[in-house]
């Protein structure tokens, strides 16, 4: 049965910002500086621009084929044998980003929380989180975004807003960095690839409401949360230095620890951040473990993916605890990362161009229900 096309382009901009404002804020401030110095603002901006390039992509994509999932349209476009292989390679690529997610969750809980807690018991704790969340509809897995997303952009901003009282300009400069952009590139894809839980917007465009305003949703939820990831950048830069920065593991969470609210109300902001954390790490490790076990169910042909989500919790667990310590993880996270762009990037653009070439659109939503058979 179709899932009714009820999706805002407002919900579809939450969704977007609550699945890209994830674990990623923690060390995000770190992969700039060590990428170019006081560049780490030109870097995050670049790796912004290529962030929304491939969110473009998957926009015009999903607007071309508007009642078509992922699925469908790369059959049509490729073939069914290729598709399936590739779409097979970005279903593992989006389970190994649920299994990281858990464990850098996992890695700042036992470390600045729960420091008797083994770390097998929070990662696990997150993963049946999203287990039980990801058997649910898309309907409500739309509410659930919609829901957290005041939580956690509000005191985000909040908290960025006033650390940036305690910002030096001078820390900041030369904005270009220290060295040349050939450089710099592999930190402007580590940044870019803390992005790429929008690709899940593939799954979303087809129960939009109304599918021409998808790119509109995706601008939107580009430019607030990049905009969130570019700001925190700064405060960092700006507070910290370059040279602080890079001795920090997770210069976020040290910039709400000598962030104050005024009067003094209270001294440290770090605990009330970590709350706002947790809810975007659970958010982000939703929306992709939903949409492993989402896609993972079209390219079985299965008519429903709640079985799914339980049937993988013990490999994804098993890729959790692969790591042997966070600078290993950290190390993966990377290489992960920046191949994982070859397919979130790579593979709409070639989609796109052969729908061009040969002319290929999909049937509009009206146009389906007219015609059961399309």
């Amino acid at each position: 049965m179709e899932t009714p096309k009820q999706i805002t382009t407002i919900q579809a901009a939450a969704i977007l910002i609550s699945t890209i404002i994830g674990v990623g804020v923690l060390p995000l401030p770190l992969f700039a500086v060590r990428a170019a110095d006081t560049g780490a603002i030109l870097v995050t901006m670049i790796a912004i621009l290529i962030a929304s390039a491939s969110l473009w992509l998957i926009t015009k994509l999903g607007q071309r084929f508007p009642s078509l999932t992922l699925v469908q349209y790369s059959d049509l476009l490729i073939g069914k044998a290729l598709s399936r292989t590739t779409i097979m390679l970005i279903v593992l690529f989006f389970a190994l980003l649920t299994s990281l997610a858990a464990r850098e969750f996992g890695e700042v809980v036992i470390t600045s929380v729960l420091k008797k807690t083994p770390l097998e018991i929070t990662v696990l704790a997150m993963l049946l989180l999203a287990t039980i969340s990801a058997r649910n509809d898309l309907t409500t897995f739309t509410y659930i975004h919609h829901f957290y997303l005041p939580l956690i952009v509000f005191p985000a901003i909040l908290i960025v807003a006033l650390s940036l009282k305690n910002a030096q300009l001078v820390y900041m400069q030369p904005i270009w960095g220290s060295g040349p952009i050939p450089q710099m590139l592999p930190g402007i894809l580590t940044i870019a690839a803390l992005f790429q839980g929008s690709f899940v917007y593939t799954m979303v465009i087809p129960h939009l409401r109304n599918p021409a305003r998808a790119m509109k949703g995706s601008f939107w939820g580009m430019l607030i949360a990049g905009g969130l990831y570019l700001s925190i950048v700064v405060a960092a830069v700006g507070v910290f230095g370059t040279e602080e920065t890079k001795k920090l593991l997770w210069p976020t969470l040290e910039l709400a620890k000598t962030t104050t609210l005024p009067g003094n109300i209270l001294e440290r902001l770090d605990a009330a951040f970590l709350a706002v954390w947790v809810t975007a790490v659970f958010t982000t490790l939703f929306s992709s473990y939903y949409f492993t076990v989402h896609t993972l169910s079209k390219v079985v042909g299965l008519r429903d993916h709640k079985l799914l989500s339980l049937f993988i919790l013990p490999t994804l667990f098993a890729m959790a605890m692969y790591p042997e310590n966070i600078l290993d993880m950290y190390e993966i996270v990377a290489v992960v990362g920046q191949l994982g762009l070859i397919l979130t990037i790579g593979y709409p653009l070639l989609l796109l161009i052969i729908a061009v070439l040969r002319k290929k659109r999909g049937p509009s939503h009206e146009q389906k229900q007219g015609n059961p058979a399309t």
